[in-house]
């Protein structure tokens, strides 16, 4: 059986949410690469004016030893059309 996709998410609030979010999204990227993760999916999204998010996508199979290294906000089940 497939492992499901996890996205972890971390949130930023305020004026600077979205440089936040951009740059947080450069050390995921980092620690994909370092950590040779099965996925490569990252990304950041604005919501609002205030609240913008950065994530990244990981195999069931990782997303405790990555969530325990990285303490995500917060995390779902990912479907690729997002």
């Amino acid at each position: 059986m497939e492992d499901r996709q996890i996205k972890l998410i971390w949130d930023f609030r305020g004026e600077s949410a979205q440089n936040t979010a951009k740059h947080h999204k450069i050390h995921l990227e980092e620690y994909v690469l370092a950590q040779n993760l099965k996925l490569n999916i990252t990304g950041n999204l604005t919501l609002n004016d205030m609240h913008a998010i950065a994530y990244l996508v990981v195999t069931e199979s990782e997303m405790i030893s990555v969530r325990d290294a990285l303490k995500p906000h917060r995390g779902e089940v990912y479907t690729a059309k997002e």
